[in-house]
């Protein structure tokens, strides 16, 4: 099968440009885990060309992690982890922390959750304002002289913090939210990547499933699941969301013969040097994989597309829900 590959600095082997996004693995916000359906869907992914899995230890406070290296014994070789740093989770809260001790803490348990001796791209997941850019980026620096990791990353960052941060340590990647309903990088971060040739990993590419034209009007959201705390999953954003998921489909199916899912993860890959993260946890959740890839949409395409969403969606909400809180 025809998988589209992309170049991440220091990394040598190339990664497919759809990733298994692992956030739901963890269960945690996501309404509980199923360990053996998410090894499955991980095995699934590296037999059907993707190579890239992205985690975090705060994802199930360390079981994605520990799942994925369960999954990976005897292939590790065969796939690029990229995992993160900078949030604290092990108190019984969440918040920053990208103080050098908490970075150095952090990559120590990744490795051994891992069960792996070095990580290919390791990210800081959120900036943490109480810590200078210098400390940060000094520490994977040097993790990266000790051969524990091969590239560096940031998610969620400014082009202003990108810019501090880089004087320190060479940057490989960007992680923000993207995709056809949350497009706020297109005026920062998109451009700042393209010029100082950085990968874009993009998160939310399905934005949190709305994208993958499985939800209705009765979908509910029950116990700790992050839709619940996102506005487009209520009255009356829901409703414009969903009608704009149907118009796509249609749109989809009529000019490229394709579902509403592939059109959302082929617009992304599209917009630039991206990678789309393709949260699963349940291996026909990647079904239509194939579907992604061996066409491109025109400039006349994404205008329709633009158009479409004008006339469906009149309260258009972002993804700052998801933010953590600071110290």
């Amino acid at each position: 099968m025809y998988v589209e590959t992309i170049r991440i600095a220091g990394i040598e082997k190339a990664v497919s440009r759809i990733a298994l996004g692992t956030w739901s693995m963890g269960g945690h916000l996501w309404g509980g885990a199923d360990d053996e359906l998410s090894s499955r869907t991980i095995r699934h992914a590296l037999a059907i060309g993707i190579n890239l899995i992205d985690t975090a230890p705060v994802y199930g406070f360390g079981l994605s992690e520990e799942l994925i290296g369960k999954a990976l014994r005897g292939v590790r070789h065969s796939a690029v982890i990229s995992t993160k740093a900078g949030l604290q989770w092990d108190t019984g809260t969440v918040q920053r922390n990208a103080t050098a001790q908490r970075i150095r803490k952090e990559v120590e348990g990744s490795l051994k959750r891992l069960e792996t001796d070095y990580i290919d791209l390791y990210q800081v997941h959120w900036p943490d304002p109480l810590v200078a850019q210098q400390e940060t980026a000094e520490e994977l620096e040097r993790l990266r002289a000790e051969g524990k990791i091969l590239a560096v990353g940031v998610s969620n960052y400014s082009t202003a913090q990108m810019d501090r941060f880089s004087q320190y340590t060479a940057l490989a990647t960007v992680q923000p939210p993207y995709n056809l309903f949350e497009r706020a990088i297109d005026s920062d971060i998109l451009p700042y990547a393209k010029l100082h040739s950085l990968v874009v990993l993009a998160y939310g590419p399905l934005c949190r499933g709305l994208l993958s034209g499985s939800m209705h009007a009765a979908t509910r959201f029950a116990g700790d699941d992050v839709r619940t705390l996102d506005p487009k999953f209520k009255p009356p954003c829901f409703e414009q969301y969903l009608a704009a998921v149907a118009a796509l489909d249609v749109y989809a199916r009529e000019y490229h013969g394709k579902s509403v899912l592939a059109l959302a993860l082929r617009w992304v890959l599209d917009q630039g040097p991206t990678i789309a993260l393709w949260g699963a946890r349940r291996p026909e959740q990647l079904r239509g994989f194939e579907e992604v890839f061996g066409w491109r949409l025109s400039p006349d395409h994404l205008t329709h597309i633009d158009r479409i969403l004008a006339a469906t969606i009149k309260d258009p909400v972002g993804p700052e829900f998801l933010a953590p809180p600071e110290r």
